[in-house]
């Protein structure tokens, strides 16, 4: 009923809610079907995906149909327990994800260039 009461008013949302959260801290053994009836409690789902490989897993993004459905899910399931794991939800933000993505990359090619120079930034005593 809180979701109606909020469409119907003119709230402004924060500039950092969208329809895209980025969950992290999950079991590694979910399913999707479980992921769907946690977030689908709250709206429309567009899309869940769960990460697979070594360094997504215990992540997923969840797109709703609605920006409102998104700002319910965060409210709620901040800190909820699944498999005695609290869960992080958070607005996805493509400038925080690309600017991590970009230090990773220029981490990377560092350690290329030391390797390849012979250059070791431990210290030789």
């Amino acid at each position: 009923m809180t979701t109606i009461s909020l469409r119907k008013g003119n709230t402004r949302l924060p500039p950092e809610v969208n329809r895209v959260l980025y969950v992290r801290n999950l079991p590694f053994n979910i399913t999707s079907e479980e992921m769907y009836d946690i977030f689908g409690k709250y709206g429309a789902i567009r899309q869940i995906r769960i990460g697979t490989n070594k360094d997504t897993r215990g992540t997923a993004f969840v797109v709703y149909e609605d920006i409102y459905d998104a700002k319910t899910a965060v409210d709620h399931l901040s800190g909820f327990n699944v498999a005695n794991r609290y869960l992080i939800v958070l607005y996805y933000q493509q400038a925080k994800m690309s600017k991590k993505f970009d230090q990773k990359k220029k981490e990377d090619e560092i350690a290329r260039m030391q390797e390849k120079y012979g250059v070791s930034t431990k210290d030789n005593k």
